[in-house]
């Protein structure tokens, strides 16, 4: 069982306030925690493979490609102002 010290010592390196009411409910919660990873460890995962995502599937990337646009004129004429090339837009900060 862990101790009302304890539990504030975890509360602490957390950096999380607890109250004193609390201590005694957080110090059974943990207990049961650990309890349970206690019983975990007990299980026989010989020949179990560790799995990282359970479903297998992988990442899909979709490679950047340049497409023309139809209406680039009139997006265009939508800039405020043109300078030296460039269209110039307002800041924004």
């Amino acid at each position: 069982m862990i101790t009302k010290e304890e539990v504030q010592h975890i509360a602490g390196l957390a950096r999380i306030g607890v109250e004193e009411k609390e201590l005694e409910k957080f110090a059974t919660d943990l207990s049961v925690i650990l309890d349970w990873v206690e019983q975990l460890k007990e299980v026989d995962v010989t020949g179990v493979e560790p799995t990282a995502h359970i479903t297998g599937m992988e990442n899909m990337t979709k490679g950047d490609e340049e497409k023309d646009f139809s209406n680039k004129a009139g997006i265009i004429k939508l800039f405020p102002e043109s300078k030296d090339g460039y269209d110039k837009v307002k800041s924004v900060l």
